[in-house]
Protein backbone atom coordinates (compact mmCIF):
# COMPACT_ATOMS: atom_id res chain seq x y z
CA UNK A 1 0.00 0.00 0.00
CA UNK A 2 1.56 3.30 -0.70
CA UNK A 3 -0.72 6.37 0.60
CA UNK A 4 0.77 8.61 -2.29
CA UNK A 5 -0.61 6.64 -5.21
CA UNK A 6 -4.25 6.96 -3.77
CA UNK A 7 -6.93 9.72 -4.96
CA UNK A 8 -7.14 11.99 -2.01
CA UNK A 9 -10.15 14.33 -1.42
CA UNK A 10 -9.93 17.71 -0.34
CA UNK A 11 -9.12 18.64 3.18
CA UNK A 12 -12.67 20.44 3.51
CA UNK A 13 -14.19 17.52 2.59
CA UNK A 14 -12.93 15.38 5.60
CA UNK A 15 -14.68 17.54 8.25
CA UNK A 16 -18.05 15.85 10.00
CA UNK A 17 -20.94 16.11 11.86
CA UNK A 18 -21.71 16.07 16.06
CA UNK A 19 -23.14 13.44 15.12
CA UNK A 20 -20.54 11.81 13.54
CA UNK A 21 -18.30 12.85 16.44
CA UNK A 22 -20.60 11.32 19.03
CA UNK A 23 -20.24 7.35 18.00
CA UNK A 24 -21.89 4.00 19.73
CA UNK A 25 -18.94 3.38 22.88
CA UNK A 26 -18.11 -0.39 22.88
CA UNK A 27 -19.12 -2.58 25.30
CA UNK A 28 -16.85 -3.21 28.12
CA UNK A 29 -18.29 -6.41 28.67
CA UNK A 30 -17.39 -8.01 25.27
CA UNK A 31 -15.06 -5.88 23.61
CA UNK A 32 -11.67 -7.85 22.68
CA UNK A 33 -8.80 -6.16 24.63
CA UNK A 34 -6.63 -5.03 21.87
CA UNK A 35 -9.72 -3.11 20.17
CA UNK A 36 -9.50 -0.98 23.17
CA UNK A 37 -5.94 -0.40 23.10
CA UNK A 38 -6.09 0.16 19.55
CA UNK A 39 -8.56 3.18 20.53
CA UNK A 40 -6.06 4.66 23.12
CA UNK A 41 -3.16 4.34 20.28
CA UNK A 42 -4.94 6.52 17.87
CA UNK A 43 -6.46 8.88 20.54
CA UNK A 44 -2.89 9.44 21.46
CA UNK A 45 -1.70 9.37 18.01
CA UNK A 46 -4.38 12.43 17.01
CA UNK A 47 -3.43 14.29 20.48
CA UNK A 48 0.19 14.23 19.09
CA UNK A 49 -1.46 15.29 15.71
CA UNK A 50 -2.83 18.01 16.70
CA UNK A 51 -0.13 19.53 19.25
CA UNK A 52 2.68 19.04 16.48
CA UNK A 53 0.76 21.45 14.54
CA UNK A 54 -0.03 23.80 17.09
CA UNK A 55 3.66 24.27 18.05
CA UNK A 56 4.60 24.24 13.97
CA UNK A 57 1.65 27.82 13.74
CA UNK A 58 3.54 29.07 16.42
CA UNK A 59 6.93 28.62 14.69
CA UNK A 60 6.01 29.68 11.26
CA UNK A 61 5.11 33.42 10.26
CA UNK A 62 3.85 32.61 6.26
CA UNK A 63 -0.64 33.24 6.71
CA UNK A 64 -1.18 30.26 3.89
CA UNK A 65 1.13 28.18 5.80
CA UNK A 66 -0.37 28.30 8.72
CA UNK A 67 -4.21 28.36 7.24
CA UNK A 68 -3.53 24.80 5.67
CA UNK A 69 -2.42 23.75 9.01
CA UNK A 70 -5.53 24.74 10.96
CA UNK A 71 -7.58 22.82 8.22
CA UNK A 72 -6.11 19.73 8.84
CA UNK A 73 -5.83 20.68 12.40
CA UNK A 74 -9.63 20.88 12.88
CA UNK A 75 -10.18 17.09 11.63
CA UNK A 76 -7.59 15.94 13.60
CA UNK A 77 -9.50 17.35 16.75
CA UNK A 78 -12.30 15.91 15.48
CA UNK A 79 -11.08 12.47 15.06
CA UNK A 80 -9.94 12.85 18.35
CA UNK A 81 -13.04 13.58 20.14
CA UNK A 82 -14.61 10.79 17.95
CA UNK A 83 -12.18 8.16 19.53
CA UNK A 84 -12.18 9.74 22.90
CA UNK A 85 -16.08 9.20 22.99
CA UNK A 86 -15.67 5.11 22.18
CA UNK A 87 -14.61 4.89 25.80
CA UNK A 88 -18.21 3.88 27.72
CA UNK A 89 -19.02 5.87 30.47
CA UNK A 90 -19.25 3.43 32.65
CA UNK A 91 -15.80 2.11 32.40
CA UNK A 92 -13.87 3.36 35.40
CA UNK A 93 -10.15 4.86 35.12
CA UNK A 94 -9.09 1.75 36.42
CA UNK A 95 -9.94 -0.18 33.78
CA UNK A 96 -8.89 2.37 31.69
CA UNK A 97 -5.47 2.31 33.00
CA UNK A 98 -4.97 -1.24 32.87
CA UNK A 99 -5.46 -1.09 29.02
CA UNK A 100 -3.25 1.44 29.03
CA UNK A 101 -0.61 -0.43 30.29
CA UNK A 102 -1.33 -3.30 28.01
CA UNK A 103 -1.29 -1.43 25.62
CA UNK A 104 2.04 -0.14 26.25
CA UNK A 105 3.83 -3.60 27.07
CA UNK A 106 2.50 -5.09 23.25
CA UNK A 107 2.86 -2.09 21.69
CA UNK A 108 6.76 -2.20 22.90
CA UNK A 109 7.30 -5.33 22.78
CA UNK A 110 5.82 -5.78 18.65
CA UNK A 111 7.92 -2.73 17.67
CA UNK A 112 11.24 -3.66 19.66
CA UNK A 113 10.86 -7.21 17.73
CA UNK A 114 11.27 -5.32 14.09
CA UNK A 115 13.44 -2.41 14.54
CA UNK A 116 16.81 -2.57 13.71
CA UNK A 117 18.52 0.16 15.12
CA UNK A 118 20.02 -1.24 18.26
CA UNK A 119 19.96 1.72 20.35
CA UNK A 120 16.20 2.00 19.83
CA UNK A 121 15.60 -1.73 20.50
CA UNK A 122 17.60 -1.06 23.63
CA UNK A 123 15.61 1.77 24.67
CA UNK A 124 12.30 -0.11 23.91
CA UNK A 125 13.25 -3.16 25.64
CA UNK A 126 14.68 -0.93 28.47
CA UNK A 127 11.11 1.04 29.14
CA UNK A 128 8.85 -2.33 28.31
CA UNK A 129 9.75 -3.53 31.57
CA UNK A 130 8.90 -0.70 33.43
CA UNK A 131 5.31 0.10 31.81
CA UNK A 132 5.14 -4.29 32.22
CA UNK A 133 5.81 -3.35 36.17
CA UNK A 134 3.18 -0.19 36.14
CA UNK A 135 0.25 -2.68 34.90
CA UNK A 136 1.25 -5.04 38.12
CA UNK A 137 1.26 -2.10 40.48
CA UNK A 138 -2.37 -0.75 39.36
CA UNK A 139 -3.51 -4.50 38.86
CA UNK A 140 -2.91 -4.90 42.65
CA UNK A 141 -4.75 -1.81 43.43
CA UNK A 142 -7.79 -2.88 41.55
CA UNK A 143 -7.63 -6.24 43.36
CA UNK A 144 -7.65 -4.35 46.72
CA UNK A 145 -9.85 -1.53 45.87
CA UNK A 146 -12.51 -3.03 43.89
CA UNK A 147 -12.04 -6.57 44.34
CA UNK A 148 -11.45 -7.22 39.98
CA UNK A 149 -9.19 -8.67 38.97
CA UNK A 150 -7.53 -7.42 35.74
CA UNK A 151 -6.28 -10.77 34.05
CA UNK A 152 -10.14 -10.33 32.61
CA UNK A 153 -9.10 -6.97 31.17
CA UNK A 154 -6.01 -7.88 29.30
CA UNK A 155 -7.99 -11.32 28.03
CA UNK A 156 -5.06 -13.39 29.24
CA UNK A 157 -3.02 -11.99 26.40
CA UNK A 158 -1.12 -10.17 28.68
CA UNK A 159 1.15 -11.69 32.22
CA UNK A 160 0.94 -9.49 35.38
CA UNK A 161 3.62 -10.03 37.76
CA UNK A 162 6.67 -7.39 38.20
CA UNK A 163 8.96 -6.54 35.85
CA UNK A 164 11.59 -3.54 36.93
CA UNK A 165 10.80 -2.19 40.05
CA UNK A 166 8.88 1.24 39.87
CA UNK A 167 11.26 2.52 42.70
CA UNK A 168 14.23 1.90 40.73
CA UNK A 169 12.62 3.94 37.71
CA UNK A 170 13.08 7.19 38.67
CA UNK A 171 16.65 8.38 37.51
CA UNK A 172 18.70 11.89 36.68
CA UNK A 173 17.07 14.19 34.11
CA UNK A 174 19.91 13.62 32.30
CA UNK A 175 20.12 9.88 32.16
CA UNK A 176 18.30 8.71 29.10
CA UNK A 177 18.75 10.62 26.55
CA UNK A 178 19.84 8.30 23.46
CA UNK A 179 20.94 9.70 20.24
CA UNK A 180 18.42 10.56 17.67
CA UNK A 181 17.84 8.33 14.61
CA UNK A 182 20.24 9.21 11.23
CA UNK A 183 18.23 10.65 8.31
CA UNK A 184 19.15 7.77 6.27
CA UNK A 185 17.23 5.27 9.38
CA UNK A 186 15.66 2.75 8.21
CA UNK A 187 11.73 3.76 7.33
CA UNK A 188 10.28 1.63 9.97
CA UNK A 189 12.82 2.60 12.67
CA UNK A 190 11.67 6.24 11.89
CA UNK A 191 7.61 5.08 12.21
CA UNK A 192 8.24 3.23 15.60
CA UNK A 193 9.71 6.02 17.61
CA UNK A 194 6.77 8.35 16.14
CA UNK A 195 4.49 5.83 17.17
CA UNK A 196 5.99 5.00 21.00
CA UNK A 197 6.27 8.83 21.52
CA UNK A 198 2.85 9.56 20.60
CA UNK A 199 1.58 6.69 22.75
CA UNK A 200 3.85 7.17 26.08
CA UNK A 201 2.92 11.07 25.59
CA UNK A 202 -0.62 10.24 25.60
CA UNK A 203 -0.39 7.46 28.89
CA UNK A 204 1.46 10.58 30.74
CA UNK A 205 -1.15 12.95 29.80
CA UNK A 206 -4.08 10.84 31.16
CA UNK A 207 -1.75 9.95 34.06
CA UNK A 208 -1.47 14.10 34.80
CA UNK A 209 -4.97 14.78 34.52
CA UNK A 210 -6.42 11.82 36.56
CA UNK A 211 -4.39 11.57 39.61
CA UNK A 212 -6.62 13.64 41.60
CA UNK A 213 -9.61 12.09 40.47
CA UNK A 214 -8.60 8.84 41.77
CA UNK A 215 -10.91 7.66 45.43
CA UNK A 216 -8.43 7.74 47.40
CA UNK A 217 -5.06 8.93 48.64
CA UNK A 218 -2.76 5.89 47.94
CA UNK A 219 -4.36 5.69 44.50
CA UNK A 220 -3.38 9.14 43.98
CA UNK A 221 -0.24 8.85 44.89
CA UNK A 222 0.43 5.89 42.71
CA UNK A 223 -0.84 8.20 39.32
CA UNK A 224 1.74 10.90 40.53
CA UNK A 225 4.66 8.85 40.57
CA UNK A 226 3.84 6.75 37.60
CA UNK A 227 3.16 9.99 35.95
CA UNK A 228 6.45 10.69 36.59
CA UNK A 229 8.11 7.85 35.07
CA UNK A 230 5.80 8.18 31.94
CA UNK A 231 7.74 11.60 31.42
CA UNK A 232 11.07 9.52 31.62
CA UNK A 233 9.69 7.77 28.80
CA UNK A 234 8.37 10.57 26.72
CA UNK A 235 12.01 11.90 26.60
CA UNK A 236 13.29 9.14 26.06
CA UNK A 237 11.47 7.91 23.02
CA UNK A 238 11.43 11.81 21.79
CA UNK A 239 15.26 12.15 21.80
CA UNK A 240 15.41 9.40 19.17
CA UNK A 241 13.19 10.86 16.63
CA UNK A 242 14.82 12.34 13.91
CA UNK A 243 16.21 15.69 14.88
CA UNK A 244 17.30 17.08 11.38
CA UNK A 245 14.33 16.89 9.77
CA UNK A 246 12.51 20.95 9.12
CA UNK A 247 8.81 21.28 10.02
CA UNK A 248 7.15 20.10 6.62
CA UNK A 249 9.57 17.19 6.47
CA UNK A 250 8.06 16.45 10.22
CA UNK A 251 4.79 17.47 8.97
CA UNK A 252 5.32 15.27 6.21
CA UNK A 253 6.00 12.06 8.31
CA UNK A 254 3.33 12.90 11.19
CA UNK A 255 0.69 12.18 8.16
CA UNK A 256 2.14 9.34 6.88
CA UNK A 257 2.55 7.59 10.45
CA UNK A 258 -0.96 8.41 11.06
CA UNK A 259 -2.40 6.82 7.67
CA UNK A 260 -0.07 3.88 8.29
CA UNK A 261 -1.62 3.31 11.80
CA UNK A 262 -5.32 4.04 10.13
CA UNK A 263 -4.17 1.39 7.53
CA UNK A 264 -2.97 -0.69 10.35
CA UNK A 265 -5.97 -1.09 12.87
CA UNK A 266 -8.07 -1.35 9.80
CA UNK A 267 -6.49 -4.70 8.65
CA UNK A 268 -6.35 -6.23 12.27
CA UNK A 269 -9.84 -4.89 13.92
CA UNK A 270 -11.68 -7.71 14.78
CA UNK A 271 -15.05 -5.21 15.64
CA UNK A 272 -16.83 -4.01 11.93
CA UNK A 273 -18.11 -0.57 13.54
CA UNK A 274 -14.95 -0.21 15.05
CA UNK A 275 -13.30 -0.95 11.73
CA UNK A 276 -15.40 1.70 9.81
CA UNK A 277 -13.84 4.21 11.90
CA UNK A 278 -10.53 3.36 11.22
CA UNK A 279 -11.57 3.22 7.36
CA UNK A 280 -13.13 6.50 7.58
CA UNK A 281 -10.10 7.74 9.53
CA UNK A 282 -7.67 6.27 7.06
CA UNK A 283 -9.06 8.37 4.02
CA UNK A 284 -9.17 11.47 5.67
CA UNK A 285 -5.20 11.27 6.96
CA UNK A 286 -4.81 10.28 2.54
CA UNK A 287 -6.16 13.78 2.44
CA UNK A 288 -4.02 15.25 4.89
CA UNK A 289 -0.84 13.51 3.83
CA UNK A 290 -1.14 14.70 0.32
CA UNK A 291 -1.83 18.20 1.49
CA UNK A 292 1.24 18.18 3.47
CA UNK A 293 3.46 16.94 0.12
CA UNK A 294 1.98 19.96 -1.52
CA UNK A 295 3.04 22.18 1.22
CA UNK A 296 6.20 20.82 1.38
CA UNK A 297 7.33 20.98 -2.65
CA UNK A 298 5.62 24.55 -2.44
CA UNK A 299 8.09 25.94 0.31
CA UNK A 300 10.84 23.45 0.49
CA UNK A 301 11.31 22.36 -3.18
CA UNK A 302 11.29 19.01 -1.94
CA UNK A 303 9.33 16.13 -3.74
CA UNK A 304 7.88 13.68 -0.82
CA UNK A 305 10.21 10.63 -2.52
CA UNK A 306 12.91 12.99 -0.70
CA UNK A 307 11.54 12.52 2.62
CA UNK A 308 10.25 9.14 2.56
CA UNK A 309 11.91 7.14 -0.41
CA UNK A 310 9.85 4.13 -0.78
CA UNK A 311 6.82 4.94 0.68
CA UNK A 312 5.55 1.64 0.64
CA UNK A 313 4.05 0.62 4.13
CA UNK A 314 5.54 -1.88 5.93
CA UNK A 315 3.59 -5.09 7.00
CA UNK A 316 0.69 -3.41 9.55
CA UNK A 317 1.19 -3.15 13.12
CA UNK A 318 -0.23 -5.78 15.15
CA UNK A 319 -0.87 -5.67 19.04
CA UNK A 320 -0.97 -9.49 19.87
CA UNK A 321 0.43 -11.25 22.68
CA UNK A 322 3.66 -11.30 23.89
CA UNK A 323 4.34 -13.30 26.77
CA UNK A 324 7.67 -15.62 25.22
CA UNK A 325 9.35 -11.86 24.46
CA UNK A 326 8.74 -10.69 27.92
CA UNK A 327 9.62 -13.28 29.84
CA UNK A 328 13.20 -12.90 27.55
CA UNK A 329 13.43 -9.35 27.87
CA UNK A 330 13.16 -9.94 32.08
CA UNK A 331 16.08 -10.49 32.25
CA UNK A 332 17.46 -7.36 32.03
CA UNK A 333 15.61 -6.00 34.65
CA UNK A 334 18.88 -4.51 36.71
CA UNK A 335 19.54 -2.29 34.08
CA UNK A 336 19.14 1.47 34.43
CA UNK A 337 20.41 4.12 32.28
CA UNK A 338 23.75 6.69 32.30
CA UNK A 339 23.73 9.34 29.70
CA UNK A 340 22.23 7.55 26.44
CA UNK A 341 22.57 4.21 27.11
CA UNK A 342 21.11 1.21 29.53
CA UNK A 343 23.82 0.18 32.23
CA UNK A 344 23.84 -2.11 34.78
CA UNK A 345 22.73 -0.36 37.96
CA UNK A 346 26.31 -2.01 39.58
CA UNK A 347 28.73 -0.38 37.01
CA UNK A 348 27.50 3.31 38.50
CA UNK A 349 30.01 5.36 41.12
CA UNK A 350 28.02 5.47 44.33
CA UNK A 351 28.38 9.40 44.02
CA UNK A 352 26.55 8.95 40.83
CA UNK A 353 23.28 10.87 40.44
CA UNK A 354 20.98 8.32 39.78
CA UNK A 355 21.31 7.07 43.82
CA UNK A 356 21.74 11.22 44.63
CA UNK A 357 18.45 11.34 42.54
CA UNK A 358 16.61 8.33 44.80
CA UNK A 359 17.32 9.59 47.79
CA UNK A 360 16.04 13.21 46.90
CA UNK A 361 12.36 11.41 45.91
CA UNK A 362 12.32 8.73 48.25
CA UNK A 363 12.67 9.90 51.60
CA UNK A 364 12.63 6.34 52.68
CA UNK A 365 11.38 2.68 50.85
CA UNK A 366 8.17 2.53 52.83
CA UNK A 367 6.64 6.24 51.81
CA UNK A 368 6.40 5.24 48.26
CA UNK A 369 3.24 4.31 46.69
CA UNK A 370 4.58 1.80 44.11
CA UNK A 371 5.87 -0.34 46.77
CA UNK A 372 2.92 0.78 49.44
CA UNK A 373 0.30 -0.32 47.16
CA UNK A 374 2.16 -4.06 46.91
CA UNK A 375 3.03 -4.08 50.61
CA UNK A 376 -0.99 -3.36 51.17
CA UNK A 377 -1.95 -6.04 48.78
CA UNK A 378 0.24 -8.15 50.55
CA UNK A 379 -0.88 -7.61 54.03
CA UNK A 380 -4.68 -8.09 53.32
CA UNK A 381 -4.50 -10.84 51.28
CA UNK A 382 -1.13 -12.93 52.17
CA UNK A 383 0.30 -12.03 48.77
CA UNK A 384 0.08 -10.12 45.73
CA UNK A 385 -1.59 -10.26 42.75
CA UNK A 386 -0.54 -11.74 39.64
CA UNK A 387 -1.81 -12.97 36.50
CA UNK A 388 1.57 -15.93 35.24
CA UNK A 389 1.75 -18.70 32.97
CA UNK A 390 4.18 -20.08 34.91
CA UNK A 391 6.71 -19.08 37.41
CA UNK A 392 8.19 -15.65 37.34
CA UNK A 393 11.67 -16.11 35.09
CA UNK A 394 13.41 -13.72 37.57
CA UNK A 395 14.46 -15.80 40.87
CA UNK A 396 14.50 -12.14 42.68
CA UNK A 397 10.75 -11.46 41.36
CA UNK A 398 9.40 -14.91 42.73
CA UNK A 399 8.87 -14.16 45.93
CA UNK A 400 5.09 -13.48 45.97
CA UNK A 401 4.85 -12.35 49.79
CA UNK A 402 7.56 -9.46 49.05
CA UNK A 403 7.89 -6.41 47.19
CA UNK A 404 11.39 -6.93 46.05
CA UNK A 405 12.36 -2.87 46.03
CA UNK A 406 16.03 -3.41 46.01
CA UNK A 407 16.70 -5.26 42.21
CA UNK A 408 17.36 -2.33 39.37
CA UNK A 409 18.15 0.50 42.25
CA UNK A 410 20.46 -1.37 44.62
CA UNK A 411 24.23 -1.77 43.31
CA UNK A 412 24.89 -4.45 46.09
CA UNK A 413 22.93 -6.81 44.55
CA UNK A 414 25.78 -8.04 42.24
CA UNK A 415 24.19 -8.74 38.98
CA UNK A 416 21.42 -10.72 37.60
CA UNK A 417 21.42 -13.93 39.24
CA UNK A 418 20.09 -15.84 36.80
CA UNK A 419 16.55 -17.03 35.08
CA UNK A 420 13.94 -19.46 37.28
CA UNK A 421 13.72 -22.47 35.33
CA UNK A 422 10.70 -23.00 33.04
Amino acid sequence: MNPFSLQAMAVEKTYESFCDLYPRPYDPNTVDPYTKCRIILMNGTEFEAAKFTHQMHRHVTDHQLRAQLAKSRRTEQQQQKKLANLKPICEQILDHTISYEQLAVDLTAHLAKRVSTPRLKAALDFALLEDFDHLFRYADLMDMDEGRHAETLVGGYTEIMPGRPTIAEHRFPTDGIPVPLEKEAPLFDKIAASIITAAEQQTMNYYMNVTGFYGNDLGRRLYQEIAMIEEQHVTQYGALMEATATWLECLLMHEYVECYLYWSCAQTETDPYIRSIWERGFEQEVAHLHAAARLLEQYEGKHYLQVIPNPEFPAPLTLTSNIPYVRDVLCSVQLTYKDKNPAPVQTLPKDDPFFQYQQTVHRDTESVASHQVIEKHIRQNGQDYRFETAPHPVCELQDRRNDNTRIGRDPQIKGYTGMAER
